[in-house]
């Protein structure tokens, strides 16, 4: 399930640190200083409103979770983060787009949003790693719920959550990929 949420966090990140950037070279109508601030304030709202929505439904669905049965599909990290960004990549785009767009109002603002959103994914995501790590068991969300073009883990299609033991799969608790420490 984290696996999903983290998804989009780098995408968002990215493209809104580089429409930051883009969009501090250009003066705008408010002026730098102003669109930085201002920027810097909805980076911060942003971060805080996105980490903390639906907190309640992902809660419930943890709270809810069942044991993975042998027929249940549990996709790897890798093929959910790719399904989810190619879903997703004109809505990326668009929204990369529109911050730039942006820029010619108030500088560098639209950026950090997005960056901001890209931030409060990664911060749900580690407030999920942190569950699962306390309850022992990686949270999976069943294939056929998520939509074809990678929906939202907390969505009214899911009905329920799939737990595994930490060690399943490719990815660590929080959606990271698993590091594999080799013996030297």
């Amino acid at each position: 399930m984290a696996v999903v949420v983290r998804a989009g966090a780098a995408p968002l990140c990215w493209f809104g640190v580089c429409a930051a950037g883009i969009g501090a070279l250009v003066p705008g109508w408010t002026g730098r200083r102003i669109g930085v601030l201002a920027g810097a304030a909805l980076f911060l709202v942003t971060a805080a409103v996105v980490a903390l929505v639906r907190r309640g439904r992902y809660t419930a669905l943890a709270r809810g979770a069942v044991r993975a049965g042998r027929y249940d599909v549990l996709q790897d990290r890798a093929v959910t983060v790719r399904a989810w960004r190619r879903g997703h990549r004109w809505w990326l785009l668009l929204a990369f787009a529109a911050a730039l767009g942006s820029s010619l109002a108030v500088p560098a603002a639209g950026g950090m949003l997005l960056a901001g959103a890209g931030t409060g994914l990664r911060l749900k995501a580690a407030w999920l790693g942190r569950r699962e790590r306390a309850g022992d068991a990686l949270l999976w969300v069943c294939v056929d719920w998520l939509d074809t073009r990678g929906g939202s883990p907390a969505g009214k299609a899911v009905k329920g959550l799939r737990g595994t033991g930490i060690a399943a799969g490719d990815a660590a608790p929080g959606g990271a990929r698993r590091r594999t420490a080799e013996l030297v």
